[in-house]
């Protein structure tokens, strides 16, 4: 695989990144490219956790910035590697986010002298278990590499600031029956049948949709597993339903699960994963202005993101990337060229050039 050429146009630089093949787990080769291709760059601190790779200026400016995206992509499903149309990069991870990681590194090689100081951080397993993050790790280890006064998430948003998250709530819901010889069934009780009243709750499941600080979010409830069985000749006695639960952020995780728990009662419910969410937060002073500065409509992030990280830290943190987060982990992938060019611009314009304005 070729080093990163961070002289590159964003547009082919995604390319690049999009033919590194990097799911979940396997982020090393991509990580080893962009660390070698930011050590090259004098203004800049690098430092490296795992599959992780950190890059800073301390120019003393009075904000610092951090703009954050992730290495990792879902599994390929017969979108590896990158198609270019003149329009449009197809790929494994153009949308989810190599199309930002593009913007950021492209940043980070071009804006030498920023009106602000910037961390930026580029991570591994975003995609997985929050346990496995690595900001997740990366906040036990250098805490100080996630404070600032504002952060950005390199996270698809059609080119527009989505401001806040929904949270995420993971339970696996079991439902009990009895071993029997399928040639005498009646003995028993089949646990994968006696699931259906739990199914069937989430075919009529209705979502809240609360508007927070002028802003629609859409909650959802829904099987993401089923599993159940013994032998092909055994009544099984055990069902286990998987639910992701998607919460507005007016909600706390334990209201999430509270709610979820008398949803399903009285059946067993536990918890697998779970992370908050993050309030719009548009009134702080910081994201009011980033928001200006960007134009554009503001909506909301219905998928969870590092946002809601930042946002548990204090920081004001919103999405702002290319890509139309529908495609995100779709086969047909892919990330407008416009989008990519719009979202530089746009960082470039804000992020500046010079002492003065940041002092």
């Amino acid at each position: 695989m070729q080093p990163l050429d961070l002289d590159l146009d964003p547009v082919t630089l995604t390319e690049r990144l999009v033919d590194f093949p990097s799911v979940s787990g396997d982020e090393q080769a991509i990580a080893d490219a962009v660390e070698e291709s930011l050590r090259r760059l004098d203004h800049l601190e690098v430092l490296r956790f795992g599959n992780t790779v950190a890059a800073r200026t301390s120019l003393g400016r009075a904000e610092r910035v951090v703009i954050g995206g992730h290495l990792d992509t879902v599994p390929v499903n017969d979108n590896f590697p990158s198609r270019r149309e003149p329009d449009t990069i197809h790929g494994l991870g153009s949308c989810d986010m190599k199309g930002g990681v593009a913007v950021a590194l492209h940043l980070a090689a071009t804006v030498p002298d920023p009106n602000r100081d910037i961390t930026y951080l580029f991570y591994e397993c975003e995609e997985v278990e929050a346990e496995r993050n690595g900001l997740t790790n990366l906040a036990k280890e250098r805490p100080d590499l996630l404070a600032g006064d504002f952060a950005v998430l390199m996270e698809p948003s059609n080119a527009g600031v989505e401001a806040g998250c929904q949270g995420t709530l993971r339970v696996e819901v079991t439902v009990t029956g009895e071993r029997a010889h399928s040639a005498r069934s009646w003995m028993g009780e089949n646990a994968i049948h006696a699931a259906t009243p739990v199914l069937q709750r989430l075919q009529e499941y209705q979502p809240r949709r609360p508007v927070i600080d002028g802003l629609e979010y859409h909650e959802g409830l829904n099987a993401v597993f089923v599993e159940g069985g013994v032998a092909g000749n055994v009544i099984p006695d055990r069902c286990v339903v998987s639910v992701n639960h998607r919460f507005a952020p007016d909600r706390s995780e334990e209201e999430a699960l509270a709610f979820v728990r008398d949803f399903f009662a009285p059946y067993d419910v536990v918890v697998t994963d779970s992370a908050p969410g993050a309030l719009p937060g548009l009134s702080v002073p910081a994201a009011a202005a980033f928001v200006e500065a960007v134009g554009g409509e503001v909506r909301p992030k219905f998928g969870w993101t590092d946002v809601a990280r930042f946002s548990g830290l204090g920081v004001p943190a919103v999405n702002f990337g290319p890509g139309d987060p529908v495609f995100a982990h779709k086969q047909d992938e892919h990330v407008p060229v416009a989008h990519i060019e719009r979202v530089a611009t746009a960082l470039r314009e804000w992020l500046g050039s010079g002492q003065e304005e940041g002092r």
